[in-house]
């Protein structure tokens, strides 16, 4: 009698732990689903974006419901309307700090376009951006990529306590400008490179997106630039968690989009994050990539 009253209490318990399994996980797929994603690199990440009368446009308004921005560093407690200057105020002294350098970025285009195309899944931003930067510091024991991981699982941490569940999670990298102006070799940047996307890896992010550099737009060093665009676009080739996703800023010193040496005006960053929105969303989609520049469009 006494055998028979245990089995009766462990196939009972047994059913309730079922239940509650059950609705656990009904609980968490009613939860909205989100896409973390960390927006890394240097100056033409971070965004210097202005207009004039020649491109008056400006950065667009982020669709309503289509993302948000943690603010990883100035107030992690919760979630804010994305706007421009996107990261304006994600400062950490000593650490990735961009001072107020920021007037306008491509972060909100891309967002527009990667929602647009995602099936409505809205993204939760997280700003890692600072100008001048090289490789060495986005990699290894390097103080950028380590306040980068550091705001990346801030991000994942409030979003698994909030009423959204996590989808994926993606990073977006933009950066090579200042390792082509100090002539790092293509070995030691690859290597870097590599170290890097195993760290985000290994920290959750599924793949990295990767924006190009554009063209020097400096006629004494007129090809300073052209052969880290080519690596970059070797290293998306051979890396299976490197997606391409634009090239567009390689057209805009021709066009006449670029409004110095280095940076684009605010029109440059809207195309290039429309672009690049829209093929992250067709690969996450459908596994692949349409056209990676304006000009291929």
């Amino acid at each position: 009698m006494q055998n028979k009253t245990i089995r009766l209490i462990i196939i009972i318990a047994a059913a309730v732990l079922v239940v509650l399994a059950g609705i656990l996980v009904g609980m968490h797929l009613l939860r909205k689903r989100v896409d973390i994603i960390i927006f890394m690199g240097q100056s033409n990440m971070a965004g210097r974006g202005i207009t004039d009368s020649r491109w008056p446009e400006e950065a667009p308004a982020v669709t309503e419901g289509a993302g948000w921005e943690f603010r990883a560093v100035s107030d992690p407690s919760r979630l804010y309307p994305l706007e421009e200057p996107f990261g304006l105020n994600e400062n950490s002294p000593g650490r990735i700090d961009d001072g107020q350098k920021k007037t306008g970025s491509l972060v909100s285009s891309f967002i527009n376009a990667y929602y647009a195309g995602n099936g409505k899944v809205p993204v939760v931003a997280v700003s890692a951006s600072k100008g001048g930067t090289e490789i060495a510091r986005w990699s290894g024991q390097g103080i950028f990529l380590a306040d980068a991981l550091e705001r990346l699982q801030a991000a994942r941490t409030f979003v698994g306590q909030s009423e959204y569940a996590v989808r994926h999670v993606y990073a977006v990298w933009c950066q090579g400008e200042s390792d082509a102006d100090y002539h790092t070799k293509k070995s030691d940047y690859e290597a870097a490179f590599e170290d890097m996307v195993g760290q985000l890896k290994n920290a959750g992010v599924e793949k990295v997106f990767m924006i190009s550099i554009g063209r020097l737009n400096d006629p004494s060093q007129w090809d300073l630039y052209d052969d880290m665009i080519t690596w970059q676009a070797g290293l998306a080739d051979r890396m299976p968690d490197v997606v391409l996703v634009a090239d567009d800023f390689k057209t805009m010193r021709d066009r006449g989009l670029m409004k110095d040496a280095f940076h684009y005006y605010q029109q440059g960053y809207n195309e290039c994050g429309a672009i690049a929105g829209q093929n992250a969303a067709l690969y996450v989609t459908r596994g692949k990539t349409g056209p990676l520049s304006f000009s291929d469009q």
